[in-house]
């Protein structure tokens, strides 16, 4: 085989089957769901798929009017379809790092941008964080995932995660929290010296602080962008 051949990029690239169940890894940035009857996914995460698979956007009503309003808030930062039937399908979002997670009665709540795909098994609720002076856009809901069943998280680049201990509080940035252990609950702080540079209305004036006993999980990223208040 010749160097850089087609048939050796082909080789290099070609789909492949590992066995790992119904979330495998078919690149660090491409899901592969060997679909057997439905999963929740994120709306618009759909590359690829073969087989008899259907796809249908979450009802407004299809969960009960708590979540109702919750989503009408959220918008599109929380939109997710079901994907429903047998056959191979591939998820991926913007080129993110994939992180499979199977969850044994645990609890984990992902930012909304983060959330790839999860089992219907698991139990799952939005949640508002409008608790702040400054809205840090893109950052305000999250998901809470709890029970038992797999879900796919995303990330740019390599996560980090942190412990919490009730003698070391962590503090992050919004922009940059994908998930944290879902007995924490975040506190809003405002840092406001850095508020005192002239012409500078950065982001990291606002700051996540998680206390207790847990964790939280960063990325090397910020997402978003950060609007004041009025």
């Amino acid at each position: 085989m010749s160097r850089y051949s087609l048939s050796e990029f082909i080789e290099k690239t070609e789909q492949e089957d590992r066995g790992q169940g119904l979330f495998e890894l078919e690149t660090d940035r491409l899901l592969e769901v060997n679909l057997q009857q439905q999963i929740w996914a994120k709306a618009g995460s759909m590359i690829a798929y073969e087989g008899q698979i259907k796809f249908v956007r979450e009802g407004i009503l299809e969960h009960g009017i708590g979540k109702m309003f919750k989503r009408a808030f959220s918008g599109e930062s929380t939109a997710l379809m079901k994907a429903t039937g047998r056959g191979k399908l591939y998820l991926a979002d913007q080129g993110k790092k994939i992180s499979i997670i199977r969850f044994h009665n645990d609890t984990l709540c992902v930012s909304a941008n983060d959330l790839l795909a999860f089992e219907p098994s698991l139990k799952w609720d939005v949640k508002l964080m409008r608790k702040v002076a400054g809205i840090v856009s893109g950052g305000l809901f999250n998901i809470r995932l709890e029970g038992e069943g797999m879900a796919a998280i995303t990330t740019h680049y390599e996560p980090l995660t942190l412990k919490v201990t009730p003698d070391k509080p962590v503090l992050t940035d919004p922009h940059a929290t994908v998930a944290w252990s879902g007995h924490l609950q975040p506190e809003f702080v405002a840092d406001v010296s850095f508020k005192t540079f002239v012409g500078r209305g950065s982001g990291d004036s606002v700051q996540m602080k998680f206390s207790g006993e847990g964790f939280v999980v960063v990325q090397p990223f910020e997402e978003g962008g950060y609007v004041q208040q009025n």
